[in-house]
């Protein structure tokens, strides 16, 4: 079981980096009566045991193991960025789409560790079982901190549930209105004229590697005397710390990263917030819209901010593929391209004016 748990999770995680560097499609893939297959391939597996406990012959025990473990692979190797012919015959992950997929990764975390607490209680071994425990307990954790953070249920996640648990059964909010273009030296201008400026980064600093140049920008803006901090939503970067680990590593302050509860009263007082590849976390139709499949997930409220530039390689979706309706809010503009060219070319520009 251990060993199945653990190939488990090793196909998960080679399939999320995948997905991290864009090799495959993160859309979720619903396969008709999915729930059915699956309940039927978890029966065949309970059942494949019943010989193995009753008859105590190698041969016996090798066959039924190794037809429970194909079984197994059938349902657990199977992620929604595979080609779709063998999509199709491999069933448990295809609903699940890329948002979810650290869920998932630490549920088979959790589940590799209590396998690993049970042989040790098997064996009589104390460090197993003590080492399982804490492997097992850490990802039952890290996953309750996402399904909260995302306003779901775990059982909403695994079983390619979609919506939050506050989705209204109306249509969703149309977004109209046209957004606002800045480029780098209207960007700097605002950040020239706020003194209290709020950094909200997301996944896409992460894929672009931009913590370095913002930790530079913030160390150039905190020697002028303005005030600057960090919101870091609990999922931001696809799991939890991954942003603070991130803004640790390229030297910026942790007295001046806060979490999403520390910050999101401090958003009306601020002059400019930088959104930095981030979608999904900062999106006010969570709260703006009942009928929305994010509606009810915790967000960061940087549209209440005076002045909001958002940064992004375009106006694409998030993934949840759901519209952001504060890029076209009034007090937003958005700094479109690569966030790690844009990044260099604002902390150059921001050192260069300051020089002056």
């Amino acid at each position: 079981m251990q060993i199945r748990l653990e190939l488990s999770l090793l196909w998960a995680s080679l399939c999320h980096s995948y997905l991290i560097y864009c090799i495959l499609n993160s859309t979720p893939l619903m396969l008709p009566a999915r729930h059915a297959l699956n309940a039927t391939l978890m029966a065949a597996s309970v059942g494949g045991m019943v010989p193995y406990m009753l008859d105590p012959s190698y041969t016996t025990g090798m066959t039924c193991l190794g037809s429970v473990s194909a079984l197994s692979a059938v349902m657990a190797a199977h992620e929604p960025y595979i080609s779709d012919s063998l999509a199709l015959i491999l069933s448990l992950y295809p609903p699940i789409g890329g948002a979810d997929m650290p869920v998932v990764i630490t549920v088979l975390n959790s589940y590799s560790g209590w396998a690993l607490c049970a042989e040790g209680f098997l064996l009589n071994n104390n460090l197993l079982t003590i080492v399982g425990a804490l492997i097992g307990s850490s990802g039952a954790i890290l996953s309750y901190i996402m399904c909260v953070a995302m306003n779901r249920s775990l059982a909403n996640v695994i079983l390619g549930g979609y919506g939050t648990s506050s989705t209204g059964t109306g249509k969703p909010m149309e977004i109209t209105g046209t957004h606002t273009e800045v480029n780098v030296e209207q960007t700097v201008d605002m950040i020239k004229e706020a003194h209290n400026i709020i950094i909200t980064p997301g996944y896409g600093l992460c894929a672009a590697k931009a913590q370095y140049p913002i930790a530079e920008l913030v160390k150039l803006l905190t020697e002028a005397g303005k005030k600057v901090r960090f919101g870091i939503h609990p999922v931001a970067g696809r799991m939890p710390g991954q942003l603070n680990v991130l803004l640790a590593e390229a030297g910026v302050p942790y007295d001046i990263v806060l979490e999403m509860e520390e910050i999101n009263e401090d958003f009306p007082e601020t002059d400019l917030v930088l959104v930095i590849g981030a979608n999904d976390t900062v999106n006010s139709a969570a709260q703006e819209d009942p009928n929305s499949i994010i509606a009810g997930m915790p967000v960061l409220e940087v549209w209440k901010a005076k002045q909001v530039i958002v940064m992004k390689r375009s106006l694409g979706v998030g993934y949840a593929a759901v519209d952001n309706p504060i890029f076209y809010k009034p007090n937003t503009a958005m700094l479109l391209g690569d966030a790690k060219k844009t990044c260099d070319t604002l902390q150059a520009k921001v050192r260069e004016t300051q020089s002056q």
